[in-house]
């Protein structure tokens, strides 16, 4: 997209509306048109990351970081893409996570060792949640802010604790201080990156390939990691691997729960990599 200046009779400058780089992506169309949209389909992304198992398919800190770079005022989008302030966006996103980590906490405590209870594909790997109860064993209850910025952990951390029965009021703290610093500040993150010199007019002038490249990216991201872990799932069978979680496994699944009142000064009690 490409802003145009012409001069009036007093000799003063104007900037005419940009037009878009890819003529059939018009971002002032496409902003008027998704604004609020935009802003819901991100939350729904960012809550689904920690409120449904299958979160870890999704890109949180790139999104996050992206979200509050198109909240910057431009010349299409005054405030913004999501059409209303950065500080509404990033309370909204950090709304988004702390919700989503409720929930994720609420399906582990509800359903029990059985939630593992899956067969290897795509959307569950018991290696996964390995990884979870690793980064529980090292960190402790800390896991529940520190996951945050762990893609995979951040998915699995929420319902294991809940499965774990780790209490709640502890989980509810810690679920909002990791909002808080990941949802809300990622976000500000972004927007602030907006005001480094150049970088600001780049989104300007190329808002409709940035979009593109938001959405566009988020989709192959979501595919790629998918097709990853069918293939993994799909090679482990036919190894002659056991690829279904029964109940027995599931319950050595869950955590002890001395696990979630340790602190970090426990890390060394453990061997294994996070």
């Amino acid at each position: 997209m490409h802003s145009c200046r012409r001069r009036r009779p007093d000799g003063t400058s104007v900037y005419t509306v940009p037009t878009a780089l890819i003529p059939w992506l018009d971002p002032a169309a496409i902003i008027a048109a998704a604004g609020p949209w935009a802003l819901a389909v991100v939350c729904f992304i960012v809550f689904a990351e920690t409120g449904l198992l299958v979160g870890f398919l999704l890109p949180g800190d790139t999104l996050l970081i992206m979200a509050g770079l198109l909240s910057h005022p431009s010349d299409v989008a005054p405030n913004g893409v999501f059409g209303i302030s950065a500080w509404w966006v990033a309370l909204l996103i950090g709304l988004a996570a702390f919700v989503g980590g409720e929930v994720g906490y609420l399906i582990g405590h509800k359903g029990g060792p059985a939630v593992f209870e899956r067969k290897e594909s795509g959307v569950f790997s018991r290696r996964n949640v390995e990884r979870t109860n690793a980064f529980f064993e090292r960190w402790g209850g800390l896991t529940i802010i520190l996951a945050r910025f762990v893609p995979i952990v951040r998915t699995f951390a929420p319902v294991a604790a809940g499965v774990g029965h780790m209490p709640w009021h502890r989980y509810t703290l810690y679920n909002f201080i990791g909002a808080v610093i990941w949802g809300f500040g990622l976000t500000m993150i972004g927007y602030g990156i907006g005001f480094i010199p150049g970088v600001g007019q780049f989104v300007t002038d190329y808002i409709d390939v940035i979009l593109l490249v938001a959405v566009g990216g988020t989709v192959i991201f979501i595919v790629w990691h998918y097709l990853a872990e069918r293939r993994k799932a799909k090679k482990a069978a036919a190894a002659g691997e056991d690829t279904d979680t029964d109940a027995v496994e599931a319950r050595q699944l869950v955590l002890d729960p001395d696990v979630f009142r340790r602190g970090p000064e426990h890390r060394s009690d453990t061997n294994g990599d996070v």
